[in-house]
Parts: structure tokens; sequence; C-alpha cells
């Protein structure tokens, strides 16, 4: 008896130990000002930090201990008004770091040494040195520019500008734009393949995913999607692509659908219905789910990547708007 007593024992007391949160999915609330947490093991809301103003483009530090997120204010008066802020486990701020005007999206480098950040109004990106709290260089790229991808080596950063329909390469050991190509009309998204060969860069009004060889910044293929019809229309913005590349997840905003591509033959599998107007997209470590932030529904969407099929709906903020896991 008193055997089964001290296992039954340690056993309670090794469940109390093991912290059954986390990881955690981080939804930016472009409307209100807040970032719902998600605890992606129960898939339930497990907290809301209020941040205030406008909040777009979303990251998370190489370790996961901080949130970085993009602010930006309607009046955009004051060269103080924009930023990015640092925000620890705990949801405080912590540090507001200068970003240039009106932050749209941003990345940052594994040392969390530099942000990269693309100003929408300006037409320029700028990179902060986040020690020093400063803009060390500011570069002229496309007109309006929206998305930022950084290469998993750290070399290379994507600017998409939606208005020319242009991606400007910086070279991030030069901080200098060494490259500009053409991609489909207005394109909001970037993301790199975890070998660094490859970069999808999605276009809103182009219905189209354009394939990139990252050795030379040339596109080697168009993926075209289907036009849908009327208000359904595909109109693709947030990508997502799995860790061994063979599966590439796509928002297509007013489609309310998630576009699954086949990583090696480049064609689209499936449509997934999701709520209305996701845009952010973003995957468990593993691979195995997908979260949508659904601006229009005010949700997140849940999607089991074996079944492409949506297992949750959880509740968030006024438009929902990026996701960081």
């Amino acid at each position: 008896m008193k055997r089964i007593f001290l296992i039954s024992f340690l056993m309670a007391v090794a469940s109390c130990s093991r912290d059954p949160a986390g990881p955690f999915a981080y939804v930016t609330n472009e409307r209100d000002g807040t970032i719902t947490v998600i605890d992606t093991n129960t898939d339930r809301v497990y907290s809301t930090i209020k941040v205030g103003g406008r909040l777009r483009g979303i990251r998370l530090s190489e370790d996961r201990k901080r949130i970085w997120v993009a602010i930006s204010y309607p009046t955009n008066q004051s060269e103080d008004e924009d930023t990015i802020a640092e925000i620890d486990a705990n949801g405080t701020i912590i540090a507001r770091h200068k970003s240039g005007s009106d932050p749209e999206n941003f990345v940052l480098d594994k040392a969390a040494a530099k942000l990269y950040i693309a100003n929408e109004d300006a037409g320029t990106a700028s990179i902060t040195d986040i020690k020093a709290n400063r803009v060390i260089a500011s570069m002229a790229v496309g007109l309006e520019p929206e998305g930022a991808a950084i290469s998993p080596d750290g070399r290379w950063v994507y600017i998409t500008s939606e208005n020319s329909s242009t991606v400007s390469v910086i070279d991030t050991q030069t901080n200098q734009v060494v490259n500009t190509f053409l991609v489909g009309a207005r394109p909001r998204e970037a993301v790199f393949t975890a070998d660094n060969s490859r970069a999808y860069v999605t276009a809103e009004n182009g219905n189209s995913v354009s394939v990139v060889d990252t050795k030379n910044h040339q596109v080697i293929k168009t993926i075209e999607l289907p036009r849908g019809d009327g208000p359904s229309q595909l109109k693709p913005k947030g990508v997502a692509v799995l860790p061994d590349g063979k599966r590439v997840y796509v928002a297509t905003g007013r489609g309310n659908s998630v576009a699954v591509i086949d990583g090696e033959q480049l064609t689209m599998l499936t449509l997934i219905p999701v709520g209305q107007r996701p845009w952010g997209l973003a995957l468990t470590p593993d691979g195995r789910k997908l979260y949508t932030a659904n601006g229009l529904s005010d949700d997140v969407s849940v999607i089991d990547t074996a079944t492409n099929k949506v297992v949750a709906t959880i509740k968030a903020g006024d438009a929902p708007w990026g996701i960081a896991l």
C-alpha cells in the first residue's frame, strides 16, 4: 500500500511540475491594439496582451522569449508614434525601437541585433540597430513596401512592394539593395524554404504565387490560383511553408480559404475553407497545425495539415492581422 501511495504521489508531483501551456501562437488584432495569445496544445485563448495603436506585423525572437510587433497610428504626425515594440513573456513592453515611418511588416535577425522594416507610406526599407535603438540605414525600394522576409541563413531580406509589383533584395552583410525583380501584381508577403534555396511570393491582384530561385533571385515559375467569383475572388496574402518544403500554404483573403500547394510539383492541390478574410498564417514548429488570422470574422482557424481540415476555430480580437508562432 505504501509503495502504491508513493508512486501515485510522485506521478502527481511530476504532473504538477510540467508546464501544461505552449507553444503559443501570437495574433495581432489591428483595430483594438491587442495581441491574442493562443495555447496551441489546447487551441484556446491563454491571455490577451493590451498594447495600443494599430498592430500588424509580428515576430518572435529565436528563443521565443520575446515578442516583437509593428505599431503604427492613423495620424502619423510624429516620428515617435511608429515603433517596433519588444514585449516579454509576461506581456510587458520592455522597449520601443525606432522603425521609420508607418511600419507594416518587418523581420528580426537571429541574434536579435537588427530589424529590417518595410515602411509603407515612405517607400523605403529601414534597418534598426536594436542595441543602439536607432535607424542605421534607410533605402528606397519599390512603391508601398509591405512584406518582409529573411532567409534562414540570415543573408537575404526580401521586401515586397505592392504598387510596383517588385521584390527588393537586401544583402544583410552590406545593408544595401543588391537586386530587384518583378513578380505578380500587388505582392504582399514572402517566405523562404528552410534550406534557403527557394522563396515564395504571393501576389494579391495577380492571383498567383511566384517561385523564386534564391541563388540568383529569379522567378522560375508562377503558380496561378483559381480566380473565384465576385466577393469570393481569391486574393493571395499570407504564406507559410512546411519545414521539409513539401507543402506551401497561401491565405486567400476575400477567398475565405487557404490554398495548399505541392512544393515539389509546384501545383495547387486544394482549397481549405476557413474564416472570413484570412491574411496572416503560421505553422507549429512540427508542421502539424496551421493557424490563420481571419480579419473579418475576428477569429483564428486551426488546420490539421495531415487532413487539410479545420479542427478548431478560436475567437480573437478586432480584426486579426498577423500571427507568429
